[in-house]
């Protein structure tokens, strides 16, 4: 299937390893040209290697999410050298878990006011362009919280009414929003190796209570954010799209 993404221009924020990553690489792989963030210059370097091996453009900026201004000269750098702008991926957490006043404030600046500074950059070059995509990484954190006292919980949640309310305010500039909000993710070094390593029965516990007995890859939710980006998902519009193989209970209207 021809996604209609040859040619076009997606940042992507938080980029340099697992859902980021994955999400990097498979623009690349329909010919998008690619521009990145992220904190860690080394990270940044290694994925715009192998963007380049890809055989598409890419660029990127060491950039802190909470800093308005180091967005916007991000996202002003990937228009100027990229062409543009047509998607954007805002793939930010602080992963905040410790209830604690300075985890709240990490979890608001950059799950939250992170992802808006990214939109707000982003807007005018969509704009310009006649439209595009935007999709917020989320997290089914949103739907179904996993304990009591989490930062991370509330931003996330946060992230779909914000992107409906931004939905609605843009549509008719042919800009779209949506969230994709993965389940349990498991990569090399993420959080879900880290729990493997330092408790192996709450790993297998979560592996157990999925129907499909395994958590999920980055390739797996990259696949989703890509056609949600997508001319053939031209029509969806605010959706919280869940990819979890079934983790969460809830049932969704």
């Amino acid at each position: 299937m021809d996604l209609g993404l040859k040619g076009k221009t997606v940042a992507v924020a938080g980029a340099t390893r697992g859902i980021g990553r994955a999400i990097a690489k498979a623009f690349a792989a329909e010919g998008c040209n690619v521009g990145l963030c992220a904190r860690g210059a080394d990270g940044l370097a290694r994925v715009l290697a192998e963007l380049s091996d890809q055989g598409v453009a890419a660029c990127g900026a060491v950039a802190d999410v909470r800093d308005r201004d180091a967005v916007k000269r991000w996202i002003d750098g990937v228009a100027t050298e990229l062409g543009g702008l047509h998607g954007l991926v805002a793939n930010v957490s602080a992963f905040a878990v410790a209830n604690e006043p300075e985890a709240w404030r990490d979890a608001f600046e950059v799950d939250l006011m992170g992802t808006i500074h990214c939109v707000d950059a982003a807007l005018p070059y969509m704009e310009a362009a006649g439209g595009g995509a935007i999709v917020v990484v989320g997290s089914t954190a949103a739907v179904e919280t996993l304990g009591p006292g989490r930062p991370y919980d509330a931003p996330k949640t946060a992230q779909i009414t914000y992107v409906k309310s931004q939905s609605l305010g843009y549509a008719a500039k042919n800009i779209r929003f949506n969230v994709v909000s993965p389940g349990t993710t498991y990569f090399e070094g993420g959080r879900w190796d880290q729990v493997k390593a330092a408790d192996p029965a709450r790993y297998q516990d979560f592996v157990e209570r999925n129907p499909t007995s395994r958590m999920g890859t980055p390739e797996e939710i990259a696949n989703a954010v890509v056609f949600i980006a997508s001319a053939r998902a031209s029509f969806i519009l605010s959706a919280n799209l869940i990819v979890d193989g079934g983790f969460t209970s809830r049932v969704q209207f």
